[in-house]
């Protein structure tokens, strides 16, 4: 294949804690670094787009590490990023009949199935946060609700202690 090889940013979500070994083993094939609970990995991996660059990855850490997804993790100039799932046999059996009932490539049927749960789980938060927020403005004014609301997010970035009652 023609052209250069280009640096992407690769996030790494295992499907438990990796072992301090696992971590090892893995960082003698590819550098990254890990989150404090070692379930999520960054890497920047060399390859001729995004899509090699997660199927490269999966290849040479899948057997040191318990890979759950991989995803670039920058968005394209779409605003999307790639997804690299290993399926189990059966559910990638039923995507492929489902993608061939539909025309439809099974990459193609699980990136709308995807985006739909993302939407649906969108929707269902901001409902909960209506909910609550009404149920709150029963109680307090506005004004209360926004100054803890305000508090609650300055301590977030600055681990204040929540304040006395």
């Amino acid at each position: 294949m023609t052209g250069h090889l280009v640096h992407h940013a690769v996030e790494i979500t295992l499907t438990r804690p990796a072992a301090p070994g696992e971590i090892r083993h893995a960082r003698h094939r590819v550098p990254l670094a890990a989150n404090a609970d070692r379930t999520r990995l960054m890497v920047v991996h060399s390859a001729h787009g995004p899509g090699r660059a997660l199927h490269g990855l999966r290849r040479r850490l899948g057997p040191w590490l318990p890979i759950d997804v991989l995803t670039t993790h920058y968005p394209d100039r779409h605003g999307q990023v790639l997804l690299n799932v290993d399926l189990d046999s059966a559910t990638h059996e039923v995507l492929c009949r489902d993608a061939s009932a539909l025309g439809q490539r099974p990459q193609d049927v699980l990136g709308r199935r995807v985006r739909a749960a993302l939407d649906r789980d969108a929707r269902e938060r901001a409902e909960r946060l209506e909910d609550r927020l009404a149920s709150l403005l029963a109680h307090h004014t506005p004004e209360e609700v926004l100054a803890s609301a305000a508090r609650r997010v300055g301590c977030r970035h600055h681990r204040c202690a929540p304040p006395a009652p």
